[in-house]
């Protein structure tokens, strides 16, 4: 028998007859790799999720044709092996599907039309679609809809041959069609109206005996469910009265963009929307991202989005669970879980308890009743009145009472341990153990290598030209200068001046580089002005023009170019020169990517110089070397922090671009975020003057025991010994808790509606894999200051905290100590609410 699906009026989904609110998490498979994928949903599962959301990836799965499909067969059988023509290696959807399955997962909108693909480049759509005559992306076109359907039919037909929607029984509960469609169909006028209506009408049509959603969609038609994209989405309606409240993406982070600081989005903020989204009668709720993971290759959009896709997610980009996020979230998930079924089974009495003050109760005909008290006054903490009661509300938060009583659980309240994640440097060791890194150098011409491709005497535009084959397209071309020139004779240097549609530039004359420029983020074009060296004679001007990822978002996005739209030289005794409409000569990509020698097949294909002291601050120049794995078992990161800008490959796997161009945001970033108050990606910005991304990801199951071929392309010029590995490591655990925190012991979550009001708040920790608590470096009761990391004694203090702690925690995996008068003094100072902070170290 299949899972039996509908849905109820309202409220929710009903599942198998039983009413649920749903819980559900965002990991993408292709931005980790199989072997991370079980640890991956184990740590989800963990912290309470019910559903993981997954894309189905048109670009990744159909790359270069429609008549091509690549996938990866069977890792649930213990067969995997390859059918992917052209060297792809990719996973195939069912066999993650299949996975979350085994765990008992459900899964959650799976994205057939990969449409909602906004930060995968090209918005996750195949860049051959846009060649095919006459398309046009996202609106009532022939060709579109036809390869949009062609595509979604195929994988909804290979995850029907697998039984895997859920009136099959399998886990697939809700299917997907579109996304944020609603902020780019005006645009498109009648065309798009008329789009709209047929993808719901396409993917209906499917018959998976599932219902399908549409994002942020203001004119879904009854037959799909309309769902919410947003920070918050508490106050979003669906627009049909009998469909269920769905929050398709609440972003806990943001994504980072090369040169730009780093978003930061509070752990306080995210549990706040989530349980205001479920106080008002939300019944499914997605992370976007729970795992961002990496954008390996050149995968990664935008443009200038970064390779990392981390998005500061509940489980970060190495696979471990970002503290305390994680478990903050985790217990509010306990919290919700506690009132699934008084909330399902009842309606909302709404009560005002003051100004920005609010209570939603529920109560069932069996005496059931759930509380969430809510203070969204965005600075001052509030006492409010109860059924005469009274509960302190700090500012912005919600307070969740499972029994109308008792407070299990306060957004604001961060009861769960926090942890320092450290990137430990492991230096490269060369096969056999030698630390004396023995670097085999490959110099690319600045310029035409080989054959040019064509000649044209105008620009063209560079995604055109190289369909994303290549982020590379050189531009070349030759000026003659005259012996009378004046800046000869006096020593000067004439100015190129390069206008350029995006994304990035780096100019040579002669062979020499000149200099660099680039776009960013929120504006990718840009102006290259640099004084250059010029000799009397013919002189070679070689353009390297570079794409850092397709546009993803907008209305027309598609046609969104790049490349040069002039090129000027200023300081010639005629005035200035306009080379626009010299005779350019093109050639498409590097000489190293041609033969495929960041690959083992394709390594010897050039002759590499064998070197003790590899060149530094040399452009256009590969890099290999043989190495030995990193020590230890943890997750790798490699540190480029002294290299200019590239790509990467361990083993012929791409780990992707690198970049560490440091943010320019002076000023605009902070110490101590303030959750309190509506969030926007600019509100806690952190790293102001510091590289984006350091640290680029290698997953550990592409290492080999020894013997690893580790590429790099530089692009401008860096120092290659300065390359290292860095083992990601907890360093410290720590947790501050108050005893006005919620007391209900949160492992023991069934039992915590019945806790009465003695119990008392407890510190939590637990080492991460299966580690012991080592030492401790810091316990104090009383009133400490500070956070993990920098906690301070306070006014008041209890000289025996530390062994207290000691005695309770130390040689354990994990450990509680209550905050009561048996294990410390509060005699010291009767008139503080009493806290205890500690940090141990695990081994």
């Amino acid at each position: 028998m299949g899972k039996k699906l509908s849905l109820m009026a309202l409220r929710s989904l009903i599942i198998n007859g039983e009413r649920k609110l749903l819980i559900s998490a965002a990991i993408h498979y292709p931005r980790s790799v199989p072997a991370m994928w079980p640890e991956l949903v184990k740590t989800a599962k963990e912290g309470g999720v019910d559903v993981i959301e997954t894309y189905v990836f048109w670009n990744v799965h159909q790359p270069t044709s429609p008549s091509e499909y690549h996938f990866r067969w069977k890792i649930r059988s213990g067969q995997v092996y390859k059918n992917c023509p052209g060297g792809w290696d990719v996973f195939n959807p069912s066999d993650w599907t299949h996975l979350l399955q085994l765990n008992g997962i459900l899964v959650l909108f799976i994205c057939f039309s990969s449409l909602s693909f906004q930060l995968c480049t090209n918005r996750g759509i195949p860049v051959w679609l846009h060649y095919v005559n006459g398309t046009v992306f996202r609106t009532d076109n022939y060709n579109f809809k036809y390869y949009m359907e062609e595509f979604t039919t195929y994988i909804v037909n290979l995850m029907k041959k697998e039984k895997l929607f859920a009136s099959q029984g399998g886990p697939i509960i809700l299917s997907q069609v579109e996304n944020e469609y609603g902020f780019y169909e005006g645009a498109y006028g009648e065309g798009g109206k008329r789009y709209a209506a047929w993808a719901a009408q396409m993917a209906v049509s499917q018959n998976t005996g599932v219902p399908w959603i549409m994002c942020q969609q203001f004119d879904a038609p009854p037959s799909v469910i309309n769902t919410c994209n947003s920070f918050y989405c508490d106050q979003f309606k669906p627009i049909f009265p009998d469909k269920p409240k769905i929050w398709t993406e609440n972003w806990p982070g943001w994504f980072q963009t090369f040169g730009a600081p780093n978003p930061h989005r509070p752990a306080e903020d995210v549990a706040f929307s989530v349980a205001r989204f479920f106080q008002k009668g939300g019944s499914v709720q997605n992370y976007y991202m729970y795992h961002g993971g990496t954008n390996f290759g050149r995968t990664a959009g935008g443009p200038f989005i970064t390779t990392s896709y981390d998005y500061e997610a509940p489980i970060d980009e190495y696979g471990l669970p970002r503290l305390p996020k994680w478990g903050h979230l985790k217990e509010l998930h306990k919290a919700i879980k506690l009132c699934e079924h008084v909330v399902l089974n009842s309606k909302p009495l709404n009560l005002s308890l003051g100004p920005s003050h609010e209570a939603d109760i529920y109560a069932d005909a069996s005496g059931g009743c759930v509380a969430f008290l809510a203070n969204m006054d965005d600075k001052n903490d509030k006492t409010v009145e109860f059924r005469n009661v009274s509960y302190k509300l700090p500012a912005w938060s919600v307070s969740i009472l499972p029994d109308c009583k008792n407070v299990v659980y306060n957004t604001a309240k961060v009861t769960s341990q926090t942890a320092l994640v450290e990137m430990v440097p492991d230096n490269l060791q060369q096969e056999g153990g030698s630390k004396a890194i023995k670097w085999e150098v490959f110099v690319e011409k600045a310029g035409i290598w080989g054959e040019p491709d064509f000649m044209k005497n105008s620009f063209v535009d560079h995604i055109n030209t190289t369909k994303d084959t290549t982020d590379y397209l050189w531009y070349t071309t030759s000026i003659v200068v005259g012996e009378n020139e004046e800046f000869l004779k006096e020593g000067r240097h004439p100015v190129l001046l390069i206008e350029s549609m995006g994304h990035a530039l780096h100019a040579f004359v002669n062979q020499e580089l000149q200099g660099s420029a680039s776009g960013n983020g929120t504006h990718s074009p840009f102006t290259f002005k640099n004084p250059i060296s010029l000799k009397a004679g013919k002189n070679e001007i070689a353009l390297l023009s570079m794409t850092v990822g397709l546009q993803n978002a907008g209305s027309f996005y598609e046609w969104v170019g790049a490349g040069l739209t002039s090129v000027k030289i200023k300081g010639f005794n005629n005035g200035t020169v306009d080379l626009s409409h010299f005779n350019w000569i093109y050639k498409i990509g590097l000489q190293g990517e041609k033969l495929g020698i960041y690959k083992p097949e394709g390594v010897n294909s050039v002759s590499w110089v064998a070197t003790s002291e590899p060149p530094k601050k040399q452009p256009l120049t590969w890099y290999k070397a043989v190495l030995d794995p990193p020590a230890g078992n943890e997750p790798v990161g490699l540190d480029m922090l002294h290299m200019g800008k590239g790509l990467a490959w361990l083993n012929g796997e791409e780990i992707g671009r690198y970049w560490p161009r440091k943010s320019s945001a002076l000023g605009k970033c902070v110490t101590e975020c303030d959750y309190r108050g509506k969030f926007m990606p600019d509100k806690c910005l952190t790293g102001c003057g510091q590289p984006t991304q350091r640290w680029y990801h290698v997953p550990r199951s592409w290492f080999k025991p020894s013997g690893n071929l580790l590429v790099i392309f530089e692009e401008k010029g860096g120092d290659p010994e300065k390359i290292t590995f860095a083992r990601r490591k907890t360093s410290s655990i720590c947790s501050l808790i108050a005893e006005d925190y919620p007391s209900a012991d949160q492992k023991s979550s069934q039992e915590a509606g019945s806790k009465n009001s003695n119990t008392k708040a407890s510190v939590h920790l637990q080492c991460p894999q299966n580690g012991v608590i080592s030492a401790v470096k810091f316990a104090s009761f009383g009133t400490p200051t500070g956070k993990c990391g920098s906690y301070s004694v306070g006014e008041c203090h209890d000289p025996n905290s530390i062994s207290v702690v000691e005695k309770a925690c130390l040689n354990k995996t994990e450990c509680a100590v209550e905050l009561t008068e048996e294990n410390f003094n509060r005699g010291l100072c009767p008139d503080f609410t009493w806290k205890l902070a500690v940090e141990a170290v695990c081994s």
